[in-house]
């Protein structure tokens, strides 16, 4: 019982593949979602046997203390596990729907999009720039240096909404550039002639560089009126970063198509402020999507060891990131004492535990006509797709979608209206309605 305790307080990473065991841990197992729920399987039954010779010691007037203690100790862990975060009922689902794979031998598709002849830009965290059209891969040439460190590297990529008429195309990516060893998060805008990237313009670089490989952000998104959003982690630096606004990390940003910032912006008239920022307080944004109907950039964000959230942001709101949080530390400890403060805006909606959530994006197609409207996000932990419906800028419910078949880092919408997802070490996959 000791060392399972170990175990699960080692699954805990709300990013990265799981990581080293603690010390004590039982080592040479590939800790997986599988395991996981074969260990909650044990402690069930075996909570439930020490409830029958706990009522049998009774029962023949001979209580045994040991017993006892580990009865209370496994009812007030299974109190723990039913902990959840709001009514949402998730379920898994195979009936309704297929799903084939379009693009193979992918190791982290972390970003995709379709050009209007609907050939796709894939972009791969090791830093290649991917066209793929007609079952052929050709690499773009002439990227910026990008910095593969941890959870670092080429990220998300975006359309200029007008790319028909303009031909500018957006990446996220960690850069080396700047003062300083390590990297930091950048957005480049670029077109495309041929295999050859042209026009290269870096809009927005953060500063300062970082050796921690962590929390980077970074998911890329226009709204309607033609401003881009941007996102970018606190890099580690939990305590500095995400509170103060004349500092980057920790923050979702808003600049004109060209890099210029807008006149609107909540802090322009703060001297000191980094003067990009929309609103702060967040931890590692990954997910952000333009809600279909509304306009409003809604994004999601991984926690701590519990906490993931869903938001809608707004200007100059503070979203919370560290001061309040449904999350713990990794090691179980805690780090605030808070989940609500005056000033800080709660979450749509959390995960408790940390799904670890990647990519997002609303579905509008008429091919999938009971789940029009919902949101699907990506989940790295678990490995699915979750579809969650919303009601009221509530989540009413959930459905597991290909569970099973890999950490889901990336989903889109196509053109066609089939809805694509990127599977780490599997690719680009399409969910297919049966009929």
């Amino acid at each position: 019982m000791f060392y399972i305790g170990f175990i699960l307080s080692g699954w805990q990473d709300s990013n990265l593949r799981p990581p080293r065991p603690k010390r004590g841990a039982i080592t040479g197992l590939r800790y997986t979602p599988k395991i996981e729920m074969q260990i909650y399987s044990f402690l069930f039954e075996y909570k439930h046997f020490l409830f029958c010779k706990f009522i049998s010691n009774i029962n023949t007037m001979r209580p045994n203390k040991y017993c006892a203690i580990f009865f209370i100790f496994i009812l007030n862990l299974s109190c723990n596990e039913n902990k959840t975060s709001t009514a949402a009922i998730t379920v898994s689902s195979t009936n309704s729907y297929t799903h084939e794979i379009v693009v193979d031998k992918l190791n982290i598709p972390w970003g995709f999009v379709f050009l209007p002849d609907e050939s796709m830009l894939i972009t791969e965290k090791q830093g290649n720039l991917i066209h793929f059209k007609n079952g052929q891969r050709t690499l773009i040439e002439g990227l910026p240096e990008i910095e593969v460190l941890g959870q670092g590297g080429l990220l998300d990529i975006e359309l200029h909404p007008d790319y028909k008429t303009n031909g500018w195309i957006y990446i996220s990516y960690a850069s080396p550039e700047g003062d300083g060893p390590g990297a930091n998060t950048a957005i480049m805008r670029f077109k495309l002639d041929g295999k050859q990237m042209t026009d290269k313009k870096v809009l927005y670089k953060a500063t300062p560089n970082s050796r921690r490989g962590q929390h980077f952000g970074s998911r890329l998104e226009f709204d309607n009126d033609g401003f881009l959003y941007f996102t970018i982690g606190d890099r580690g630096n939990r305590d500095i970063n995400p509170q103060n606004i004349e500092r980057d990390g920790g923050k979702v940003y808003r600049i004109h198509d060209d890099g210029r910032i807008p006149t609107d912006n909540p802090f322009v008239r703060d001297r000191n402020a980094k003067k990009a920022i929309f609103c702060y307080g967040n931890r590692n944004i990954q997910g952000m999507a333009k809600h279909p109907e509304t306009g409003a950039i809604w994004t999601h964000e991984h926690g701590p060891r519990g906490g993931d959230e869903i938001n809608i942001v707004e200007a100059g709101k503070n979203y919370g990131w560290p001061k309040i949080s449904y999350g713990i530390n990794y090691s179980g400890t805690t780090f605030t004492e808070n989940t609500a403060l005056p000033g800080m805006e709660q979450p749509l909606h959390y995960w408790d535990p940390s799904i670890a959530p990647s990519g997002m994006a609303f579905v509008t197609s008429n091919i999938y006509p009971e789940w029009k409207g919902n949101l699907m996000v990506g989940v790295l932990k678990f490995q699915y797709l979750n579809r969650c419906v919303i009601k009221n800028n509530k989540v009413v419910s959930e459905e597991k979608l290909i569970e099973g078949l890999g950490r889901v880092r990336s989903v889109k919408q196509g053109p066609d209206g089939y809805i694509y997802v990127g599977v780490e070490n599997v690719g680009i996959v399409k969910i297919i309605p049966k009929k």
